[in-house]
């Protein structure tokens, strides 16, 4: 089982940049690939990136290639997202979530329903 917890959201400035962490307690962390999502007031929550295990494999939603980029330190039991020229339209709560579900059979886990847990969210502003 594992338990994540998001950290280093924020408020920034459009064309900003912000790094957030899941830190994940769980001796079983390494095996799970994992995933962030974002959630907009009146809107559905949305794929953002995902992860393999080994952090040898990763997807990105079209909207954020190029801007984020996912990552994960094993031994730490964390994964972390770097956002780079951050837009109002990025703003959201930002949830981690893990899975032992394949990521490649389930073609790059875009949906939420395909993972087991998740973080209580961090909030990120991205004021124009």
């Amino acid at each position: 089982q594992v338990q994540p917890v998001e950290s280093g959201g924020g408020l920034v400035q459009a064309g900003g940049s912000l790094r957030l962490s899941c830190a994940a307690s769980g001796r079983t962390f390494s095996s799970h690939n994992m995933g962030w999502f974002r959630q907009a007031p009146g809107k559905e929550r949305e794929f953002v990136a995902s992860i393999s295990w080994s952090g040898g494999t990763t997807y990105y939603a079209d909207s954020v290639k190029g801007r984020f980029t996912i990552s994960r330190d094993n031994p730490e039991n964390t994964v972390y997202l770097q956002m780079n020229s951050l837009k109002p339209e990025d703003t959201g709560v930002y949830y981690c979530a893990a899975t032992v579900r394949s990521l490649s059979y389930y073609g790059g886990l875009t949906n939420a329903r395909q993972y087991d847990y998740w973080g209580q969210g961090t909030q990120v502003t991205v004021s124009s």
